[in-house]
């Protein structure tokens, strides 16, 4: 006989369905973010430094943290992107948007896809050209996405991180206790410029690149369609989930990191680095935990090539539309352009034919091909999250608080000295 539910209990189980339903793009987010940062810069920043740089991943969180929340702000707040409120701003504004990403989207597709085809192959044991398995998930997210679009995309998206981030937290546990064999502290005085550069590359995704906080705004008005209607206070509680979340996850492989692969090599080629992760898991969990562990590690990184590969096609295509049309100030009523299918699908067949010719040219070194992706997104921060700010206080009610104002601009003036830093780093050789 089956037991009847309580009354408190079923109010109970809905309310945790109806969150879960209204969750999506902070988990969205995060299955964009928990890539090639975590997987690979975290992992390698704690098998390099041991738990040394642990300050800077989370500085780096802390700082990007308002333009981050700014997309999901100003999506809630107003009803229209990001890229509405740089329109709004003047045509230059969005131009500036789409130079920026211009010089950055082929790389970074190229990036988090080869790092997913390592791990394809390394959970599937096939020896094969890492391009064409990366043609190969490129052309199957490009079918998904023509399928399901942004429902499926949050679907996926969920599932992968939801089971890959209890993995994570397991395995962590486990290699906590190894922590006391490594630094915790930075050797100020044996840092050189190669250490620098490095630490430029980690804070250049970490948690992710600036340029998903447009995608976060996009994703929050799909998000926002399919539920009918989205409040700010209900979305920014799922941008918290997704942000800190991944926080979190990054300080989880920095742990990983330092706690399995200290001062142990890290392969070049990109199955053999997939082997590599797997064993973080298999090390610590058991090898008898290693095929579904695997699986998910896959699933995670998977997802941030499907992510990336909807987001820089949906932001472009809807960033064109916009700058071919008249200025809509705010109070217009003026609706936003939707984008023609044409634009986003011509966006991303550009997109997926760029990544793989950067993929035949850089194949040879995974981390110098990460480390450009990552180093272009970090130069490009400051510029991004400066367009969030103005467009995030433009608007004229529902603006953050103003202890946000002086947040955003101390983390704009750092991610700016940094930039500048590196700069002149490398002009001085």
């Amino acid at each position: 006989m089956t037991r009847s539910p309580e009354p408190g209990e079923s109010s109970a189980r809905n309310s945790a369905r109806s969150f879960y339903a209204r969750l999506g793009p902070g988990l969205i987010f995060a299955g964009a973010a928990v890539g090639v940062s975590h997987l690979v810069q975290s992992t390698r920043a704690g098998a390099s430094y041991g738990m040394a740089l642990l300050a800077v991943v989370l500085l780096a969180n802390l700082l990007k943290y308002p333009a981050f929340r700014f997309g999901t702000h100003h999506a809630a707040a107003s009803g229209v992107s990001l890229l509405e409120g740089y329109r709004r701003q003047g045509r230059g504004f969005l131009a500036l948007y789409l130079l920026l990403t211009f010089g950055t989207m082929w790389t970074v597709q190229a990036a988090v896809t080869v790092v997913s085809a390592g791990l394809f192959a390394s959970v599937l044991g096939i020896d094969a050209s890492p391009i064409a398995i990366s043609a190969g998930l490129l052309a199957f997210c490009a079918a998904l996405l023509a399928v399901g679009r942004y429902r499926w995309l949050d679907a996926l998206t969920k599932a992968a991180v939801l089971v890959f981030t209890m993995a994570t937290f397991a395995a962590t546990a486990f290699a906590l206790p190894r922590l006391a064999q490594v630094p915790w502290t930075p050797d100020f005085g044996g840092l050189g410029a190669a250490d620098v550069l490095f630490i430029v590359a980690l804070m250049g995704w970490m948690p992710s690149a600036i340029d998903v906080s447009v995608w976060q705004s996009l994703w929050t008005l799909a998000k926002a369609d399919s539920l009918g209607q989205l409040s700010l206070r209900e979305s920014t509680v799922d941008f918290h989930v997704g942000y800190i979340g991944t926080a979190v996850l990054a300080v989880c492989f920095l742990i990983l990191g330092a706690g399995v692969l200290y001062e142990v090599p890290l392969e070049a080629q990109p199955a053999a680095f997939g082997a590599q992760l797997i064993d973080l898991y298999g090390q610590t969990l058991g090898e008898g935990l290693r095929p579904v562990l695997a699986l998910s590690a896959f699933l995670v990184m998977f997802s941030t090539t499907l992510t990336v590969l909807d987001g820089f096609p949906r932001a472009l295509a809807v960033a064109v539309a916009r700058l071919s049309s008249a200025e809509a100030p705010y109070g217009s009523q003026t609706p936003e352009k939707p984008y023609t299918a044409r634009a986003y699908w011509t966006a991303l067949l550009s997109l997926a034919l760029g990544s793989l010719a950067v993929l035949s040219f850089l194949l040879s070194s995974l981390r110098a091909m990460v480390d450009l992706a990552t180093t272009l997104s970090f130069l490009t921060a400051p510029v991004l999250s400066w367009l969030n700010h103005r467009a995030v206080f433009a608007l004229p009610e529902d603006r953050p608080s103003e202890r946000m104002r002086r947040f955003s601009v101390v983390g704009i003036v750092a991610q700016g000295a940094f930039a500048i830093y590196y700069g002149w780093l490398k002009v001085s050789g």
